[in-house]
């Protein structure tokens, strides 16, 4: 059981470490849930910006992902941070958010075959790739061992503000490439040294929570360590494919966009891209200016 209790484990962090976007969780009191708007520091510098947290009281347990704007110019930069699994509400007000941007840029390799918010049965080459793949599986259980709901299957991707913003297909194969970087060898070494989380799993509840299915027990279990590992992420994300070099793409779409007379721009991407991003648009010369809070997961503790 021991071996089984690692897998699911390694499962989680290899799931939420590239590819869900999590961060090192900051955990506050429940009546925090939307932060005060953040001043403008000197010489154009921030302090950290958190793009996840877990809040609490002795009901429930939330998994909140942040939407942070920038601002140069008159033009409005959100990122809105991304939870690729989570309770359904959480999408649909995320399709609710979207409508208030002007344009809303998008993550998805392989996306800019995408048609009328689909892929082309056939044509979507992530089905031909080993590794997206193996994630699609890991998601799939994920999800139905946690109750959570899917991103892909909840977001309109259809809308007319859409655009996508990242590495096609082959451009990720190929930047993979030069670099010897794999999915697999991005989490490995999120994960080198990282130190153990303040709030450890309950083992037992853990493993009653997979024997009985309880998907409650198991995420209250495990939202507390969720991102662990991603301090030595932030020492090479730049650096990496599936971070710095769509992050590149991405703000690369989003200078064309304000270049076409765009203001109101919403970046809707996995928040682990956020704080290599965040330092691209300062050097750019954009300020934080405010920040406010989603919920992604409600987690009743009666149900535990």
């Amino acid at each position: 059981m021991g071996h089984v209790l690692l897998h699911m484990k390694s499962l989680i962090k290899l799931l939420l470490a590239t590819a869900a976007g999590m961060l090192p969780m900051k955990v506050v009191a429940q009546d925090s849930a939307v932060a005060e708007p953040e001043n403008e520091i000197a010489e154009n510098k921030v302090a950290k910006t958190d793009y996840v947290r877990v809040t609490e009281d002795k009901q429930s347990v939330q998994l909140q992902t942040s939407v942070t704007r920038y601002v140069k110019d008159g033009v409005s930069v959100d990122l809105i941070g991304a939870v690729h699994i989570a309770d359904k509400q959480y999408f649909m007000d995320l399709n609710t958010l979207f409508t208030k941007s002007e344009v809303l840029l998008f993550e998805m390799v392989g996306g800019d075959k995408m048609v009328r918010g689909k892929l082309p049965e056939g044509e979507g080459a992530k089905k031909k790739d080993t590794q997206f793949n193996f994630l699609g599986v890991m998601y799939n259980t994920m999800q139905k061992r946690l109750a959570l709901a899917g991103q892909k299957d909840h977001i309109d991707y259809s809308k007319e503000n859409f655009v996508h913003a990242d590495l096609s297909m082959e451009e990720f194969r190929r930047l993979q490439k030069e670099k010897k970087e794999s999915i697999l060898s991005f989490a490995l070494k999120s994960g080198q040294g990282a130190a153990a989380p303040k709030k450890q799993p309950a083992m037992g509840k853990l493993l009653l929570g997979l024997l009985t299915g309880n998907a409650d027990m198991l995420k209250l279990n495990i939202v507390h360590t969720l991102g662990q590992g991603d301090d030595q992420i932030a020492e090479f994300t730049g650096k990496s494919v599936i971070i710095g070099d769509r992050n590149v793409k991405c703000l690369e779409v989003m200078n064309d966009q304000i270049a076409m007379g765009k203001k109101n721009i919403g970046i809707f991407y996995g928040a682990a891209h956020f704080p290599d991003m965040e330092e691209r648009m300062i050097k750019m010369g954009f300020q934080k200016t405010n920040q406010y809070w989603m919920t992604a997961w409600d987690i009743n503790k009666k149900r535990e």
